[in-house]
């Protein structure tokens, strides 16, 4: 069944987009009767039933609802660094969403490549991976942030920094710092990785430095990675 999202469904009925009933209608061809999937970003998953397959407003009327569907028992804020290219990192919050993340935060720092970002395409690709993959938990997307801003933000949980400056045997890994349930922060730095006073400053504010292991990874990869660590201390 496929899956459409609006962030401002009022049961019992519902008016998808332009651009979903456009999607509804004429590539998927759903009539009046068919049933489709529909989340709000915020745990809902509906089904429906097509009521006026219209290709600009079609209708539907909401015959199911399940609560907190898919949650998962963690929460994961990944905050990266944006990469040269834009399509590696629209890479990882594809696979990130996928995985299960909860908020993304693109990172500014000294030796940052890009210092510009642009959400709405990242919104488009976040939501494109939570539709493909069933989720009915839309990640918040932030703006570009500096990375003092981001550490001297209040954070009721694990933080973490993973950096290649400093011998391995002198981090952690992520297995050691994060047990199942946990609010976790972890930031990725560009691909010059973080310098030294802004490892600094993290570590001054109460975060942990980690080792992603001995392989030199890109940003997007070391991030996907961090991801995944996550998602396995929470099995």
């Amino acid at each position: 069944m496929h899956l459409f999202y609006s962030p401002d469904i009022e049961p019992p009925f519902h008016t998808l987009s332009e651009e979903e009933s456009r999607h509804c209608v004429r590539v998927l061809r759903l009539a009046a009767g068919d049933r489709l999937m529909l989340t709000d970003g915020h745990g809902r998953m509906y089904t429906a039933e097509v009521c006026e397959p219209d290709a600009r407003r079609c209708c539907v009327r909401i015959v199911e609802t399940v609560e907190e569907y898919g949650r998962r028992g963690y929460r994961l804020t990944m905050a990266v660094a944006p990469t040269k290219n834009a399509d590696r990192y629209e890479w990882f919050l594809e696979k990130a969403t996928e995985v299960g993340c909860d908020m993304f935060v693109p990172l500014e720092c000294a030796r940052s490549e890009r210092r510009t970002f642009r959400p709405e395409r990242g919104l488009r690709v976040i939501t494109g991976a939570v539709k493909q993959s069933l989720k009915a938990y839309h990640p918040v997307l932030e703006p570009l942030t500096a990375i003092r801003d981001i550490v001297a933000r209040p954070f009721d949980g694990v933080r973490l920094i993973a950096h290649c400056g400093t011998a391995v045997a002198d981090r952690k890994y992520i297995s050691q710092c994060v047990t199942a349930g946990d609010n976790v922060l972890i930031l990725i730095g560009p691909e010059g990785d973080f310098t030294p006073e802004e490892v600094l400053l993290a570590v001054a504010a109460g975060f942990t430095e980690i080792s992603l292991g001995t392989e030199r990874l890109r940003t997007e990869t070391a991030a996907i990675d961090a991801v995944i660590e996550v998602a396995l201390a929470n099995r």
